[in-house]
């Protein structure tokens, strides 16, 4: 049994592959085998736990768009605009900085303690925002160049993104900033596959 054609013959012949060199049983061997050719309808696969589907054209280009480091970084951006905002509310809801109610200094109007907290809000949603996008730029960069998906990659990211983003006070607290987001991430990355 070769699956090698057979290098006695014709070029013709020796692009053809043969299972055997008896004519009749390879004739044979190519109807029950095939073609070699494989199209998407003849793919076998074993059931192991409830009815298998495959997917469609349309639900691959989906999943293909879904997956693309183009919209990963898009929703975290969102995202992260969206918790920056929430913790951002937070923050100055609580925030002291707010007149003391009984000292003889100038009340604050209402307008101005929401002028106040809208100002943090929306610098909190962007300051998250911004990490959210750089980190994930980065990760999926690193995922893509590695081509293997581990904890490594966020690891990786989340020191080059708080190195990023450290570098703004000096190189001190870049260095200090890259290892700590780095444990973060990888504490965070340890914990959600570990679930």
């Amino acid at each position: 049994m070769s699956m090698l054609p057979n290098a006695t013959e014709q070029p013709a012949e020796a692009a053809k592959p043969r299972l055997f060199d008896n004519a009749d049983l390879d004739k044979m061997a190519m109807q029950f085998v095939g073609d070699m050719h494989r199209y998407r309808e003849n793919v076998i696969i074993p059931r192991n736990m409830g009815p298998v589907k495959i997917k469609t054209n349309e639900e691959k280009l989906i999943e293909t768009a879904v997956e693309s480091c183009g919209f990963k970084c898009a929703m975290a951006c969102v995202m992260g605009y969206g918790l920056g905002a929430a913790l951002g509310l937070f923050s100055a809801s609580v925030n002291p900085s707010m007149a003391d109610p009984f000292a003889n200094e100038k009340k604050q109007t209402a307008r101005e303690v929401f002028r106040e907290m809208r100002a943090t809000t929306h610098s909190y949603a962007k300051n998250f925002a911004l990490i959210g996008a750089v980190f994930s730029v980065v990760e999926c960069t690193i995922e893509s160049k590695r081509g293997v998906t581990d904890w490594k990659n966020g690891t990786y990211a989340g020191g080059i993104t708080g190195g990023l983003i450290g570098l703004r006070a000096g190189i001190k607290a870049g260095v200090i900033g890259g290892l700590g987001f780095a444990a973060f991430s990888t504490a965070i990355d340890y914990y959600m596959h570990s679930r």
